[in-house]
């Protein structure tokens, strides 16, 4: 990516559907201490073959993750309440708790939970609560104001990481007011140089859980990019010795080729309505930017310049594209009006940017910046342009950003290894995702599934 073009993509092998083995393990470094404090109470299991899933520990995980609170720990709690009525609230507000999650699962038939949990506002718990409404089991009921949600679902012993993750989001939307992402899904290129086909396209949970390999290859891949409805990939390649761009279902395996043309086929993004393709193309000559009609497979060119154009990535609303230029120099960040073709320069600070995408609201544009030779992470506030540094790892690249807007994914060195890492957006909380078998690279945010 530090180089606009000249990359290698080369062909890939069969489309398998297996582990990857990548084993990504997120490792929190940085931002918890400043974060809210929560309890997610174990929930109670009645029955009698216990599923293997702990919900509690992966909605900790889940809220942990997400910068903004604090789950303490289960040695720490003062009482483990199965429902509201068990809370003693002056208890959790000694703990500094603000809101507290407890639960049950009762066996109800072979493989069959019912899986009930109760969100808490603390503070209102302990000044008496009030008259308000609450939804269980799908059914608005009549509670008090310190029940901010309460539901009973019924779920087979696969789902229950899925619907922990569901009650995660549940509960990161009450306490925030923006919905939860812990549904959403990453892709990413891993390499492990000692397999027979050591490059991968991966697509895994958002926590690197249920990893699966959609294309193995033994020469390098790159680029995926999500569809906006979250079934499908587009991807670069060089399959028969050139540069191609394929869309591939996730779910089916079927492929079919998007370009092929002389020269460079790169960059893709789909628009918001996935109707539309932006590309890097150089079929003219030149490295440009194009828009294709996917079912068409009509061409607009967006732009005409004897320096590299690269890296588009659409507006919310589609009717812009930044992308990354030389033409001033060293590459800045450029945006184009999809309807007029109008280009003006977008960012001034730093040495260079690029890897430019707007934040899912429009308000922001993250990108990489580079400054004092250190390659970072930063957002630039759209409307007053200032532009903040959200990482001070090394070599960091290939941004994308969670569809609720609260978090970045990115590719960095930790070591000599290249390895995935999260920042939230504001700075303050940052992870990593190393794997213990191989290198992670070119990450991609699903959008909400």
């Amino acid at each position: 990516m530090l180089k606009l073009i000249g990359k290698s993509l080369v062909a890939f092998a069969l489309v398998l559907s297996a582990k990857s083995y990548a084993s990504l393990e997120i490792v929190i470094t940085d931002g918890v201490d400043s974060a809210r404090p929560v309890a997610i109470v174990p929930f109670k299991f009645e029955g009698n073959t216990l599923p293997n899933q702990r919900i509690a520990d992966i909605v900790s995980a889940d809220l942990m993750r997400s910068g903004k609170f604090n789950p303490i720990a289960a040695t720490r709690m003062p009482q483990q309440p199965t429902n509201s009525k068990e809370i003693d609230y002056q208890r959790w507000m000694k703990q500094g708790v603000e809101a507290v999650v407890t639960g049950t699962i009762r066996e109800v038939g072979v493989n069959r939970y019912a899986v009930r949990f109760e969100l808490v506002d603390v503070f209102k718990g302990a000044s008496g609560g009030g008259s308000s409404s609450a939804i269980i089991g799908g059914q608005l009921t009549t509670g008090l104001s310190h029940i901010l949600d309460a539901r009973e679902t019924t779920i087979s012993g696969d789902q229950f990481r899925q619907y922990a993750h569901r009650i995660s989001d549940i509960v990161y939307e009450k306490l925030t007011g923006e919905r939860g992402a812990f549904l959403t899904k990453i892709a990413y290129v891993l390499v492990r140089e000692k397999a027979d086909f050591k490059y991968q396209l991966v697509v895994a949970d958002y926590d690197g859980e249920n990893e699966q390999v959609l294309l193995r290859a033994k020469e390098p891949l790159m680029s995926p990019a999500w569809s906006p409805d979250g079934t499908k990939l587009a991807y670069v390649t060089f399959e028969k010795r050139q540069s191609q761009i394929y869309i591939q279902d996730i779910y089916t395996g079927r492929r079919s080729i998007l370009t092929s043309f002389k020269g460079i086929n790169g960059a893709p993004k789909w628009s918001p309505d996935g109707r539309k393709m932006a590309m890097v193309l150089s079929k003219d000559g030149n490295a440009e930017v194009y828009v294709m009609d996917i079912a068409t497979k009509a061409l607009t060119k967006l732009t005409n310049h004897r320096r590299i154009d690269t890296e588009p990535s659409w507006a919310p609303d589609g009717s812009k594209i930044v992308f990354s230029s030389e033409r001033g120099g060293n590459p800045q960040i450029y945006s184009v009006n999809v309807a007029s073709g109008v280009t003006e320069r977008v960012t001034f600070e730093g040495e260079m940017n690029l890897a430019a995408s707007y934040t899912p609201d429009g308000s922001g544009i993250v990108m990489v910046n580079r400054t004092n030779g250190q390659y970072n992470i930063a957002r630039m506030d759209v409307e007053s342009r200032y532009l903040q540094v959200l990482t001070r790892t090394y070599l960091d690249e290939s941004p994308s950003i969670a569809p609720n807007g609260s978090m970045i994914i990115y590719s960095t060195l930790y070591g000599s290894s290249q390895v995935l890492a999260l920042v939230s957006m504001d700075g303050r909380f940052k992870a990593r995702l190393p794997a213990a078998n191989g290198r992670v690279k070119s990450p991609a945010w699903s959008p909400f599934l």
